[in-house]
């Protein structure tokens, strides 16, 4: 059975993403990419679906400390039996050939008989490998092969084959230490060499303290800022760009029940927000990377956009279930793919263009590229400015007029304005400023209720929603707008869960299409925390970013739910989403400015505004 999500650490090379379980099992790998088939996944299963583990052998052994070496993701995990203590430190090289995990253990005190477990499972558990041995340099190598992929093991002494796998015993003396590496390759290449251990590690430690040295970050919950920027930066491609939502794939948002989804793509949104708080945080040269993996993505006819991509843009990302995987605690189904990438989502062109607005704010310049596919994407959401859509949270029941959708699309001709009235830019700015006052006027008129004195989920309807938080955050009222604030004590009424964390929206309403259940939404609570924040209550503020950032693993890594009752985490893991807002809300209580566009003089005006900040 799998351990808990918040008992995972997530390793990384910046092209895939493994998780190693507090017991010492690789249980989640995809070589050689984030969105390749598994080839350890007992967390969707059991140990026959495949996993690594390099553990003592008594089962009493216990963990006493388990860190990264400060600003990587160099894993040190210390453990302690009756015979002694161990290290294990395990980490991916990053910028060599290739893609690998390395492993060593190290005898800390006494001798620790140490026991290694293998079964490679390529497709997803699906398949048993060819293994054999093979001469590599003086010495032997444990080699997997299947279709195109193979799989060689380097370690002092190879483990012998047996029903599941591969396995063995070894003993590690005080002072010792003993290297293991697990090397992917393709098939139809020669085997690779061992890399150098040493320079390996040195290399992986360089990289990423440089990178973690850069960030600019100040105030009480800078930790967690900058632990979070390297979440976001460990599940971004070093070479395409793209940054997917989450390594994984249906971990579930309620334990046994349907909702599990594949995170292992690249949503517009997450890339349009990472943008934005790398460039806050001084990553200028990665805020342009993400804008041109965005750009790449678009590029085409606007009326082909979609909501997500593969890490290099592909499109094609058709949603299967994996009948043969017993899902993580029994929940199914295990689904591949995601058919919400098919989805008309109308905020996300307005996602994109606050984004890219922001970029203009820090001094980014438009090329002969970017600004022509602005003004395309400006015309898609003008001719479709009368079409419902599955709003933010990819309903899979009836399209409408989310209201939250209808923000975005005003952001997106607000930015325009913008574009041509802050930065020099051509465009039809008169006819983006109607646009842009008839969707306030509209929004204002239908997606309000002066019954309910809150903005509502969706035209006409009753419900409330967690994304009407992002309505100041664009510009499009004050945070202390009183629009706003009826929203958001009508929020606080009927989503705050148990433990002062905020649910989405109703899941009981059926406006999604789906079985209803599921947990308080992480991100959700720190757009809460900004909200607070922002509007003058720094005492509700301060106690609410308490207790999300205590939610952190000690590892400093958030999943997309969180399980109050039994207070564990839910959802895929670690979630891109949660640490964005986990970013935006310690900004917040940081008193850093963002670049926010500006806001309104008041709820019904339609100026063209300014650039301060809220």
């Amino acid at each position: 059975m799998a351990e808990s999500i918040e008992d995972y650490a997530l390793l990384s090379d910046l092209t895939t993403g493994p998780l190693v379980s507090k017991r010492g099992s690789v249980d989640w790998l995809c070589f050689p990419r984030f969105d390749s088939p598994s080839t350890f996944a007992a967390l969707l299963g059991t140990e026959e679906h495949g996993r690594w583990v390099i553990a003592p052998q008594h089962m009493s052994a216990q963990v006493i400390d388990r860190h990264y070496v400060e600003s990587t993701f160099v894993l040190e995990t210390i453990w302690e039996t009756a015979e002694g203590r161990v290290k294990v430190v395990d980490l991916m090289p990053v910028g060599l050939p290739g893609s690998s995990i390395l492993r060593r253990v190290i005898g800390l005190e006494g001798e620790v008989l140490m026991r290694q477990e293998l079964s490679i499972r390529p497709q997803y558990g699906a398949l048993k490998p060819w293994t054999s041995r093979v001469r590599s340099g003086s010495k032997d190598s444990l080699v997997a092969m299947a279709g195109p992929d193979a799989w060689a093991l380097h370690c002092e002494t190879l483990p012998d084959p047996h029903a599941q796998g591969h396995g063995s015993s070894f003993a590690v003396a005080s002072g010792q230490h003993l290297d293991f590496e697990l090397d992917w390759f393709p098939s139809y290449r020669p085997l690779p060499d061992p890399v150098d251990f040493d320079v390996a590690l040195s290399g992986a430690l360089r990289f990423w303290k440089t990178w973690g040295g850069n960030c600019r970050q100040d105030g009480p919950y800078s930790p967690m800022v900058k632990r979070s920027l390297l979440v976001l930066r460990a599940l971004s491609h070093f070479e395409t760009g793209g940054i997917v939502a989450a390594p994984t794939t249906s971990l579930p948002e309620e334990f046994g029940g349907t909702r599990n989804w594949d995170y292992r793509f690249c949503w517009l949104r997450d890339a349009a927000l990472t943008l934005e708080s790398m460039l806050t945080h001084g990553y200028e040269a990665e805020a342009l990377k993400w804008r041109n993996w965005l750009l790449r993505a678009l590029a085409g006819d606007p009326e082909d956009i979609q909501i997500m991509y593969g890490v290099a843009g592909e499109r094609d990302l058709p949603e299967k279930v994996l009948d043969h995987l017993p899902g993580y605690n029994g929940a199914v189904p295990v689904r591949i793919g995601n058919a919400a990438a098919s989805q008309y989502q109308a905020d996300v062109v307005g996602e994109v263009m606050v984004a890219l607005e922001r970029l203009r704010l820090a001094g980014g310049k438009e090329d002969s590229f970017s600004w022509p596919l602005q003004r395309a994407l400006l015309s898609f959401v003008e001719k479709h400015l009368d079409d419902e859509d599955f709003g933010l949270w990819e309903m899979r029941g009836p399209t409408r007029y989310f209201t939250h959708s209808r923000v975005m699309m005003w952001a997106a001709f607000d930015c325009g304005v913008r574009a041509v009235r802050e930065h020099g830019l051509t465009g039809p700015v008169d006819r983006w400023e109607q646009l842009r006052d008839r969707m306030r006027t509209e929004i204002m008129e239908r997606g309000f209720s002066q019954e309910l004195n809150s903005f509502t989920q969706s035209y006409g309807g009753v419900q409330t929603d967690a994304s009407l938080l992002v309505l100041p955050q664009v510009g499009f009222l004050a945070y202390d707008d009183e629009h706003m604030l009826g929203t958001v004590s009508r929020i606080e009424r009927e989503l705050l869960a148990s433990g002062g964390l905020l649910m989405r929206y109703r899941t009981d309403s059926g406006v999604d299409g789906l079985e209803p259940g599921e947990h308080p939404f992480l991100a959700c609570s720190f757009w809460l925390v900004e909200q607070y924040a922002r509007s003058g209550r720094r005492d509700e503020a301060h106690k609410l970013m308490d207790r999300l950032v205590g939610l952190a693993n000690e590892l400093g890594l958030l999943s997309e739910e969180f399980d109050v009752q039994q207070h564990r985490m839910a959802g895929n893991f670690p979630q891109a989403f949660s640490h964005l807002a986990l970013v935006r809300a310690a900004d917040a209580m940081h008193g850093v400015d963002r670049l926010s566009l500006a806001v309104p003089e008041s709820a019904q005006a339609s100026s063209k505004g300014n650039l301060s900040a809220p």
